[in-house]
């Protein structure tokens, strides 16, 4: 999900050169913004489905950007290595820790997404990866429109952004889980056939989301959007991870007068809401990706989930948008590098959700990815969106950015490009996901 203009939303930038600035859902971490802070408190009471209160509490942390110079959402770039993290022993139940990191280097943070055919379909651009196997820095930028589409821009000398991007335990009253053929893995998670689990968060320990799987953006960060993110509009009550969306005004530390940049020329922000990452802690190459959850689709709400891959500048490094929901459609993209910087290739699905019936909104859902060295599908309860051949989506030098590995993204953006007005929308609003799980083939 970037300052450009992509399905998503916002770049991300996956690690390669650090840039001053760099954001993610195809995003770069603007220049300015906060990177250091790791305090994450989640306090009040939030509410949950079914009329239930979700009781918020606890610390989190917010995750430290390595060596002091971890770059936080909307910040300077981070310096160190190149998405550590990497390759760490798999686990269940979300514990898996990333060891090691590639060494020396700084993460490159740009990225953009950039809108999809026909101005229609917003794409999602790269996130910059973390340091030292910790933070994920982030920032803003500029991209180039995609075929037919309408260009998201981050203001001169930034660098591009791209796009922007339910728990175990009993399931939400009158909300049945959606059964899984094959052996259960550890924790009685079902595996389907032919598959092992080797990462999962089930988001079933009340506070703050685990540490070991998730950093934060914080700031503004790309398209233009309304939310200001920081980390502690996320927490785990009953199960359910709740994103909340909130209407509340935050000062912008980074404010200037007279700022033709978007990111600091606004001296507040009305609206608050949490992007989350793995990036430079879990990432992975090929496999089944499955998400299940329950989206805002109120007016203005852009929910996402996506994954970029941890190497190259967006969009060169590859972004696939899972999940992407704003103005009444679900979409399913994937997008590749261009000839022209910043500028990406997409190949995008979309759904109108007054076609998936009266009660969609209200519900939860399944959205899954299958990945291999061939091809990317994506489904939605099942149904495929969108099947993508890797051969068609090569970048200009006719490599693939997808046969490396990629890191996810969960985050509800508010307004901004292609989010749409949220001032006649009522707040709170909450993106809650149960689990967040990845299966490799046996």
């Amino acid at each position: 999900m970037s300052d450009v203009l992509s399905r998503h939303h916002r770049p991300f930038l996956a690690v390669a050169a650090l840039t001053a600035s760099l954001v993610g859902c195809g995003q770069s971490t603007p220049a300015g913004s906060l990177s250091d802070a790791n305090a994450v408190g989640a306090g009040g009471a939030t509410t949950g489905t079914g009329g239930t209160t979700v009781a918020t509490g606890g610390n989190g942390s917010g995750g430290n950007g390595s060596g002091g110079n971890g770059a936080g959402e909307g910040g300077t770039s981070s310096t160190g290595g190149n998405g550590a993290g990497e390759g760490g022993a798999s686990s269940t139940g979300g514990a898996t820790t990333g060891t090691g990191g590639a060494a020396g280097g700084a993460s490159t943070g740009t990225g953009g997404r950039t809108a999809g055919p026909g101005g229609s379909t917003v794409g999602t651009g790269g996130r910059t990866a973390g340091t030292g196997g910790s933070t994920a820095g982030t920032g803003g930028g500029s991209g180039a429109a995609g075929d037919g589409g309408t260009v998201r821009s981050d203001g001169a000398g930034d660098a591009p952004l791209a796009r922007d991007g339910a728990p175990d335990g009993a399931a939400p009253p009158g909300d049945a889980r959606p059964e899984s053929s094959g052996a259960d893995g550890d924790g009685g998670i079902p595996v389907p056939s032919g598959y092992k689990l080797v990462w999962s968060d089930e988001f079933d320990v009340d506070g703050a989301p685990n540490a070991k799987n998730w950093n934060y953006e914080k700031g503004f960060v790309r398209n233009n959007e309304l939310q200001w993110y920081q980390a502690n509009n996320a927490t785990v009550q009953g199960g359910l991870l709740v994103i909340e969306g909130r209407q509340e005004r935050v000062t912008n530390p980074n404010y200037q007068a007279g700022s033709s940049d978007w990111k600091t020329s606004r001296q507040y922000a009305d609206y608050t809401s949490t992007s989350m990452t793995t990036s430079g802690l879990q990432s992975w190459q090929y496999g089944r990706f499955e998400m299940r959850g329950k989206i805002p689709t109120a007016t203005g709400m852009w929910p996402a989930w996506w994954a970029l891959g941890v190497s190259g500048e967006w969009p060169s490094n590859g972004e696939i948008d899972m999940m992407e929901y704003y103005k009444g459609n679900v979409l399913a993209n994937v997008a590749c590098g261009t000839s022209t910087r910043w500028q990406a290739k997409w190949d995008s699905s979309t759904k109108a959700i007054s076609s998936l019936g009266a009660n969609w909104s209200s519900s939860f859902h399944v959205w899954r990815m299958d990945w291999d060295d061939q091809k990317i599908d994506l489904y939605l309860d099942d149904s495929l969106m969108n099947s993508v051949p890797l051969s068609s989506m090569l970048n200009a030098d006719g490599t693939s950015p997808f046969k490396q590995k990629a890191y996810m993204i969960l985050n509800l953006a508010i307004g901004g490009d292609n989010g749409g007005d949220p001032s006649a929308t009522t707040f709170p609003q909450q993106y809650l996901v149960d689990y967040v799980r990845v299966y490799q083939k046996l």
